[in-house]
């Protein structure tokens, strides 16, 4: 299998904030919009990959084994970006035990969304010799 591209799917319960969330709030960038109305279906980069937003869910909770990770080039940076902002960070910056900086916010709907920094020196970032 040769996958070309990939993206997240997610059912909003109000797709409009979800959209000023995603879109405004935390800035990310519009690949592609379709249909009209607002139930209208957004696609935002997402990196290597896509995150879109379409239809509306009746669900009154989230689905718990849905995640997304973040990485950005600096965990602190992107929390005063979002100082003041309306968003729900569940757990501030923290380097964890495996080297990474990560912070934990939540979506409208309660998604967990993992915000993370790889150091310079976390052995993600380097490549092995052989």
């Amino acid at each position: 299998m040769h996958v070309l591209s990939s993206r997240i799917l997610l059912r909003p319960a109000d797709p409009e904030r979800s959209r000023r969330f995603y879109g405004e709030t935390l800035g990310l960038a519009v690949y592609r919009e379709f249909g009209t109305g607002p139930d209208r279906g957004t696609v935002y980069f997402l990196g290597g990959g896509f995150l879109e937003l379409s239809g509306r869910s009746a669900a009154a909770r989230p689905e718990p084994e849905v995640r997304l990770w973040l990485q950005v080039a600096d965990v602190r940076a992107a929390r005063e970006e979002l100082r003041g902002k309306d968003v729900t960070v569940l757990r501030e910056p923290v380097t964890e035990p495996w080297g990474l900086v990560e912070m934990w916010l939540a979506d409208p709907d309660g998604h967990r969304i993992v915000v993370v920094e790889v150091p310079a020196d976390h052995p993600l970032r380097s490549r092995p010799t052989i």
